[in-house]
């Protein structure tokens, strides 16, 4: 038994397609703009393919409606039906890659856009499109008006020849209501230098009363200059017009292999690493994006680029550059680029070297941790948080040819006061890159020793009090080992520098983790509590060292009254968990909202008692809640 098969056409719903290219294709309508100016170039390029001394002129008129006008290859009436009564039908995919077989397939190369796409994003600002071209093909071709709509509609008729005297082609839209904001003169003019402000051909911008704004067309980076100075202040002029800001230095960029030049401005200020750049991308001098992040490597973000280039890529909505390996090799060529400005400034500019470290030290830590030559480069420039400052890895290792390193911030600031005293020297570690860095200091300074820091250490710096002393404060740390054993913490007496520091907590990674996992243990429940009571270790405890030559630390030892005893202990280990500015658990703001409350009411107890007593002879002692 024969089967029929029958074939159909999709029909295609102008409207609804309209609607998704300015929801989910393009970024904005004023992409309208881009894509009339880069088939305008596109038409231009075709055109001289054929005949090179061609005009090569762009005018924009601004008013009621909106023209854009190219001496470009022109239109027949064959290209017409072909190209604009075809949806996503592209001038540029015929067999030898011209219109009608105008354009040679040299030119293919060169052009940005798709002609139909690019007028069909037109509709996102207008209803009606008209398009009246006339083709370089023949000396006598005719000129095409094409009328197009967004129902899907459209007209095609024939002008007399001196309609369009000239090969080119006009596209007139008139603009909806909710359009008019994108077509006025003044947002136009400022469309056109954003878009086309690098395109190699004249543009020109309009309006109503014939004043015409010529927009600027010649790369910074092509222009030539009397000077090096004279070069670098221009490039900073125009930095300071695209981005708002004088660089603290400029990196030209040339890459001829994908036909990419542009210039790298160095920012002035530290940005985060988080903080992705946004870089103006040009493709063959239209403007492709001016947030391409995808450009330059990752840790590249303390510079902001403009480029152009004829070698990329770009992706459907031409916003953005399409990931492929050939960007992937150029991300690591400028990436080079970078490196060898780096490598510069240490040989041959010290100063402007310093300057850039002590703004963006984050970026150079981040490169030099991947980069062996940098990091032998820049590491003794680079700066750390010690116990002697912010000051160098260099300068540091001449004090402290041993280097204690911590895990983390909040070890460090347990630990600084107490190690500074003690004359050890400390980095902290817990910024991004720092502990890495500091390990590998030894590789490039022969004589240098680096070690994560030990609690034990620290403690073994501390001095021990004398038998007499221990044995008067022995109440007073009973009730203290009992009241802070909860949390725990061990407590012990000690002698250390500064004075002025009452206590010292003392925490490593592994008593952390013993006590997060103790935590974890205590609120859940079944399997999930019996599997974490089982990976119970026998982790050192964290320690609450009291200093004994600290005035009020002396007169909280000889407290025998366990409330006031408990207040104070709790109130001690309280300001040194503050002091270690690490987050609190919940049972440890509990502690401290109870010592606060608990000294208060004693305070307040003992000054009741005082009233009563008329003054005289002081408090009396309290009894024992």
């Amino acid at each position: 038994m024969s089967q029929h098969q029958t074939s159909h056409t999709f029909q295609v719903d102008l409207r609804g397609l309209v609607d998704l290219l300015s929801h989910h294709l393009y970024s904005s309508p004023r992409v309208y703009l881009r894509e009339l100016l880069q088939n305008a170039v596109d038409a231009i390029t075709a055109r001289r393919a054929l005949h090179p001394d061609a005009p090569a002129r762009i005018t924009v008129e601004t008013g009621e409606t909106l023209t854009v006008t190219d001496t470009g290859v022109g239109l027949s009436e064959k290209d017409v039906h072909t190209f604009l009564a075809t949806i996503g039908r592209s001038s540029k995919r015929s067999a030898d890659g011209g219109l009608d077989g105008t354009a040679i397939a040299s030119a293919r190369s060169e052009f940005i856009g798709q002609f139909g796409i690019g007028l069909l994003a037109c509709f996102v600002v207008a209803d009606e499109i008209t398009v009246v071209s006339r083709s370089a093909a023949t000396p006598d071709a005719p000129v095409v008006e094409w009328r197009g709509r967004a129902d899907g509609s459209y007209t095609i008729r024939t002008l007399p020849p001196h309609t369009r005297p000239e090969p080119g082609t006009t596209v007139r839209l008139t603009p909806r209501a909710d359009g008019t904001e994108w077509t006025r003169p003044d947002r136009v003019v400022e469309l056109a230098r954003h878009y086309g402000g690098l395109l190699r051909h004249e543009v020109t911008v309009t309006d109503a009363r014939g004043t015409a704004t010529r927009i600027d067309r010649t790369p910074p980076w092509e222009e030539r200059h009397a000077s090096p100075r004279a070069r670098r202040e221009a490039l900073a002029e125009h930095c300071r017009s695209t981005f708002g800001f004088t660089p603290l230095d400029t990196v030209e960029l040339d890459l001829p292999v994908v036909g990419l030049r542009g210039v790298a401005y160095v920012l002035p200020t530290a940005v985060s690493p988080s903080q992705r750049a946004g870089h103006r991308v040009h493709l063959k001098g239209m403007l492709l994006s001016d947030q391409a992040s995808e450009l330059l490597p990752d840790w590249a973000f303390f510079v902001r680029c403009v480029v152009d280039t004829t070698g990329l890529r770009p992706t459907a909505s031409r916003e953005a550059l399409y990931e492929d390996e050939t960007l992937d090799a150029v991300r690591e060529a400028l990436g080079n680029r970078l490196r060898d400005w780096l490598t510069g400034l240490a040989a041959g500019d010290p100063t402007l070297l310093h300057r850039f470290i002590e703004t963006h030290h984050l970026a150079v830590k981040a490169l030099a941790r991947h980069d062996d030559a940098l990091l032998r480069m820049l590491l003794p420039w680079l700066p750390f948080e010690t116990t002697d400052g912010n000051v160098t890895l260099d300068e540091f290792a001449r004090s402290h040819p041993t280097i204690l390193v911590t895990r983390s911030v909040e070890e460090f600031r347990q630990v600084a006061p107490i190690a500074a005293a003690a004359g050890l020297g400390v980095v902290n570690g817990g910024y991004t890159y720092d502990r890495d860095l500091v390990h590998r200091l030894p590789e490039i300074r022969s004589g240098t020793t680096v070690d994560d820091l030990d609690p034990a250490t620290v403690t073994a710096h501390l001095d021990a009090v004398e038998p007499a002393a221990e044995l008067a404060a022995a109440s007073f740390l009973a009730v203290a080992r009992e009241v802070i054993g909860v949390h725990d913490c061990d407590v012990v007496l000690r002698s250390f520098q500064p004075v002025t520091a009452p206590a010292l907590l003392l925490d490593n990674r592994e008593a952390r983790h013993e006590r997060t996992r103790s935590e974890l243990a205590g609120a859940g429940d079944g399997l999930w509590a019996d599997i974490l009571g089982s990976l119970r270790t026998e982790a050192p405890r964290a320690q609450l060292v009291l200093n004994h030559l600290n005035p009020l630390v002396r007169r909280a030892a000889t407290i025998t009254e366990r409330g006031l005893a408990t207040a104070t202990a709790e109130a001690l280990y309280g300001q040194a968990l503050l002091l270690s500015r690490r987050p609190l658990r919940a049972a440890e703001s509990a502690l401290l909202n109870r010592a606060f409350l608990g000294l208060l009411d004693h305070a307040m107890h003992d000054h009741a008692t005082h009233d009563r007593a008329g003054g005289q002879g002081g408090p009396a002692p309290r009894k024992e809640p």
